[in-house]
């Protein structure tokens, strides 16, 4: 009977993916009428060419973005969450999108936007200097918590790890701010609001293979992932290796997490909210319909997010920061306020 539920809910949640995906595109800050749009999607002609550019190269792919980093950041937080025994473990713990804003704020803030210079064979301004820069900084990060890793044992203490480097990145961007020039300041703190609008058409594949490369990773590991409900002590009798799959899961959520973080900026609640969202539709951890679930409901919120930032039309976009914790806060306080009540986690 779970099963049949299970399949009602996922088709669901495809349907709504779907509503979601279309009302992107049909919305936005400029005024399209629905009609043009349908026939922008079909390749006819319009009369303003404009709009094509606007549907085309701009709501399509903050569209596809929005889906899969939705997709990617809740598959982090429901790995996390399980991995540490953690309900309020998420893709932020590790500190590895704190490495992608240090590495963001070292370029906008102290080399003002630029990596090279003119006399360098190497030169890289304006987005791909920052998507180059999140990336280096959330690697080196993710590289600093694997090797902990091979020495820290405990889950506990890698978590505690985590967090204490992700307090010193935030001490060293806080003090870039400070020397910073007015300018400087303010284009990092646009890009720290967040928006998925950042994945040009040209950079969609790349962008498109990572994420599902993390999301492929994070399937194979659904078995190891419901072994660790148990303990790492119970999962070990059972013949999985916990250090090898501790070990992948830091790889996928460390790769998902940069590239999200790399190209939209460090979104919030999406990875901690969704997974209990997911627990509490599903009233169950086993991850074989638990991790689809969090992936499809990762989708529809950032998706939702995304559609309600440009409800304002032509006064401006809202950024997503100011809208996830509205939609993702609530979710985690019923669940600290009902933690003794609701049994699903355990």
């Amino acid at each position: 009977m779970r099963v049949i539920v299970s399949r009602y809910i996922i088709f669901i949640l495809l349907a709504a993916i779907v509503v979601l995906f279309l009302l992107n595109l049909l919305f936005g800050s400029v005024t399209i009428p629905i009609d043009s749009v349908f026939r922008i999607l079909v390749g006819s002609d319009i009369e303003k060419e404009t709009w094509s550019v606007i549907v085309m190269e701009s709501r399509v792919p903050q569209a596809v973005t929005a889906m899969l980093a939705g997709a990617a950041l809740a598959v982090s937080g429901l790995m996390l969450q399980t991995a540490f025994n953690n309900p309020l473990a998420g893709p932020s713990i590790l500190g590895i999108d704190s490495g992608a804003s240090l590495g963001v704020a070292i370029v906008m803030l102290f080399f003002g936007g630029t990596i090279g210079g003119p006399s360098s064979d190497f030169s890289l301004t304006g987005h791909l200097a920052v998507v180059l820069a999140a990336f280096v900084g959330a690697g080196a990060i993710l590289g600093i918590i694997i090797l902990f890793s091979t020495v820290i044992k405990s889950n506990t203490m890698l978590l505690i790890t985590g967090i204490m480097v992700g307090y010193i990145t935030s001490s060293a961007i806080s003090l870039l701010n400070f020397f910073a020039t007015a300018d400087g300041v303010f284009s990092y703190t646009i890009w720290g609001m967040g928006n998925f609008s950042g994945v040009s058409s040209e950079q969609m594949p790349f962008f498109v293979l990572v994420v599902l490369s993390g999301i492929c990773l994070a399937l194979l590991l659904i078995k190891p992932l419901n072994a660790l409900l148990l303990g790492d002590a119970y999962a070990a009798n059972l013949g999985v290796r916990v250090s090898r799959v501790r070990l992948l899961l830091l790889i996928s959520t460390g790769l998902l997490t940069a590239v999200c973080t790399a190209y939209c900026g460090p979104i919030a609640f999406i990875g901690l909210a969704v997974p209990h969202l997911a627990r509490l539709t599903l009233r169950s951890s086993n991850h074989i319909v638990l991790l689809p679930v969090t992936l499809l409901m990762g989708s529809i919120f950032a998706l939702s997010c995304n559609l309600i930032s440009v409800l304002p039309g032509h006064l401006g976009v809202i950024p997503l920061n100011a809208i996830t914790p509205v939609l993702g806060a609530p979710v985690i306080i019923y669940v600290i306020v009902n933690q003794k009540r609701i049994q699903y986690f355990n």
